[in-house]
């Protein structure tokens, strides 16, 4: 498994919340308590998302262009920058602040998971909303800023045709279905997004190299294995030294330091999801000997395993 889909595997919790939204102009929704990563994207007509924070200039959307929102903050969809907040909504919950007439189409179910007024002229609209799990999901998360947005392209096109056409069927398996498409959404446009100059984390850079490629995804494949620099070298058809010099250039730290890493965020996650020991949570990660996880653990996230399993919880 490759470096992305195992950090897309890991950090996915699924049931991923998808509603498709029809509304004539002017419309405007706040999402307060925001999921840790929103998938919009507007099949028909236009919308801009704007964040609270003032200092932060509205971005616009035109059809079929896909924004990735992270973060919890509090931010607002719109089919303008200048209509203010009609519908604030807090979970699932939603607050008309603008009398009981304000935008009354967007409690109107047309269909499945679809609401709005849809008559001629109207913005067509899909949301996903995924919670990312853990010290994972933070990797992930990672990769992208609090808002970042992929124009419509051929890359991306034939999975939206296929989130759309779903989002209103109600046939048995629907909920599957919608979790994959939505799935396969997310990895185009993350991967149209690392595309651009200057945007991917290295070690999504370093996939692009074939040898230290493979050596991520055999890391990531088995990190309980007790990796040595000089097997991950021959692993990958490399002397010792090239294979370090290499992987340190464009992963931006030595090998062993990397694995050491992602075995702390997969301890993490366990220590957090789980009710095993932390003897075990070591042995899970690759330690034999749970004070060496302890000792690894502490110099990376500053308290104990125990510590810091009784803070996240």
């Amino acid at each position: 498994m490759d470096v992305l889909s195992d950090l897309l595997h890991r950090a996915r919790a699924r049931n991923a919340l998808v509603r498709q939204l029809i509304q004539r102009p002017p419309w405007s929704l706040t999402f307060a308590e925001a999921p840790a990563l929103t998938v919009v994207t507007t099949l028909a007509g236009h919308a801009c998302v704007r964040f609270d924070d003032p200092g932060t200039a509205p971005v616009h959307l035109a059809a079929k262009d896909i924004a990735l929102i992270t973060g919890s903050g509090r931010y607002t969809i719109a089919d303008a920058p200048s209509t203010p907040p009609q519908v604030v909504i807090h979970g699932r919950t939603k607050h008309v602040i603008q009398g009981d007439d304000a935008a009354p189409g967007m409690r109107r179910s047309l269909a499945p998971r679809t609401y709005g007024d849809g008559l001629p002229g109207a913005t067509i609209m899909l949301r996903g909303a995924y919670e990312l799990r853990g010290d994972v999901g933070e990797r992930l998360l990672g990769m992208l800023p609090p808002l970042a947005v992929v124009p419509s392209g051929p890359g991306t096109r034939a999975a939206l045709d296929l989130l759309a056409t779903e989002v209103a069927r109600d046939e048995p398996g629907q909920d599957a279905v919608l979790d994959r498409a939505l799935d396969l959404l997310l990895v185009l446009a993350l991967r149209a997004w690392c595309a651009g100059p200057d945007r991917a984390p290295v070690w999504y850079q370093a996939l692009a190299d074939p040898a230290i490629g493979d050596a991520l995804g055999l890391l990531h494949e088995d990190p309980a294995h007790r990796w040595t620099v000089a097997e991950l070298a021959a692993r990958v058809g490399m002397s010792r030294a090239a294979f370090a010099a290499r992987f340190t250039a464009l992963v931006g730290e030595p090998p062993l330091t990397y694995l050491t890493g992602w075995r702390m965020a997969l301890g993490a996650d366990l220590l957090r999801d789980t009710e095993a020991t932390v003897a075990a949570v070591a042995h899970e990660v690759g330690y034999e000997d749970p004070f060496a996880f302890s000792v690894a653990f502490k110099r990376t996230r500053g308290v104990s395993p125990s510590i810091w399993r009784r803070r996240a919880r």
